[in-house]
């Protein structure tokens, strides 16, 4: 099984008690990913992502971004900041995005960050790592007015009608990643997965957060996805294997390595 974990933050604090974050990417090597997207948070975290990336060549590739929960007063100069530290090589801007479940203060700010990342984005021929919470019509309503941005909406956990909602607004050659809240006894997302179609499927940790189950409340890496990855071909009818190899191709056609 040859895996891609598209969305995977390995390099955080979080791994350091524990070998930090090529330790953790050996396991994952291990346990059959074959390569890891690990999407910047802020200008804090620029450094050990490069750090991290430098150390695992061919395995760990990089997207550069401002995360929408870091948008606050300096946006503007941090936007432009995580912008400028784009690389030749990095094959994604993110993660950016809207989060208003915690805090609607910089609402506005947010919408603003995302275009300007978006149409960087579409300049430069980037693909968009999304993250979106309970924003769903304020995000769509930013990316369909940026002609040619395309992308993934990474840890998605909605319904059907989400899928739909987001085709309308953006077309049917967006993709969706899904994590290990597929696995949680209460989440409805996998009846969204038929309607998602393996060919528009990605699949991803969100490490250190979200671990599947039996792992959940633990901390995330990427050597679990193999759970996701089991419960994603069960709602889909297909044999692991298959769906491993589906969404790895998929995964390096959206970031256009090979």
């Amino acid at each position: 099984m040859k895996l891609f974990d598209t969305h995977t933050h390995l390099y955080l604090p979080e791994f350091d008690a524990d070998g930090g974050g090529e330790a953790a990417v050996a396991r994952a090597v291990e346990a059959g990913v074959e390569a890891m997207l690990m999407p910047n948070v802020d200008l804090s975290t620029i450094a050990p992502l490069r750090k991290l990336q430098a150390a695992c060549p061919g395995r760990v590739y990089a997207a550069m971004g401002l995360h929408p929960t870091e948008v606050k007063e300096s946006w503007r100069r941090d936007v432009a900041e995580a912008l400028a530290a784009v690389q030749p090589g990095d094959v994604a801007v993110g993660e950016v995005g809207m989060d208003l479940y915690w805090d609607r203060t910089f609402r506005d700010q947010q919408m603003q960050a995302l275009e300007m990342q978006a149409q960087y984005a579409v300049e430069h021929d980037l693909p968009l790592v999304i993250h979106c919470r309970e924003a769903l019509p304020e995000t769509l309503e930013v990316l369909s007015g940026v002609r040619g941005a395309r992308g993934v909406m990474h840890s998605f956990g909605g319904t059907e009608a989400d899928v739909d909602a987001v085709r309308r607004a953006l077309g049917d050659d967006w993709f969706f990643g899904i994590n290990g809240i597929v696995t949680f006894k209460n989440c409805r997302v996998a009846e969204a997965i038929p309607a998602i179609t393996v060919s528009r499927l990605l699949l991803e940790t969100d490490s250190p957060y979200l671990a599947p189950v039996p792992h959940r409340g633990k901390r995330n890496e990427s050597a679990y996805i193999v759970r996701t990855a089991a419960r994603v071909a069960d709602a889909l009818g297909m044999s692991p294997d298959a769906l491993a190899g589906a969404t790895t191709s998929n995964a390096y056609s959206f970031l256009r390595i090979r």
